[in-house]
């Protein structure tokens, strides 16, 4: 992902990317340039996860190391939310 140059609290507007279904490896290099074509456009891109069903775990570290550096995160299952808190603590501990 490009450099944001962005930060949540600076940048307005912010563009909403609905992310549901299924989120896999395959799937990131999409999301990705999604993130940094609204970075490109000065947009603070949100992922919206309220309907992604089922991710494995590259999908769970691309959220954890891009949450709040690239994209903002909104509507996040508690399954997810878990899962991704797991990773940080197993991330923490190595």
């Amino acid at each position: 992902m490009s450099s944001p140059g962005l930060s949540p609290k600076s940048a307005q507007p912010s563009v909403i990317i609905r992310v549901s279904g299924k989120l896999f490896q395959g799937h990131l290099s999409y999301l990705e340039q999604l993130v940094d074509s609204a970075i490109d456009c000065q947009l603070w891109p949100v992922l919206s996860l309220a309907h992604l069903e089922e991710l494995d775990r590259e999908a769970v570290l691309f959220l954890i190391h891009g949450e709040n550096r690239y994209f903002g995160i909104d509507s996040c299952p508690s399954f997810i939310h878990e899962w991704m808190q797991h990773e940080r603590e197993r991330e923490a501990a190595a």
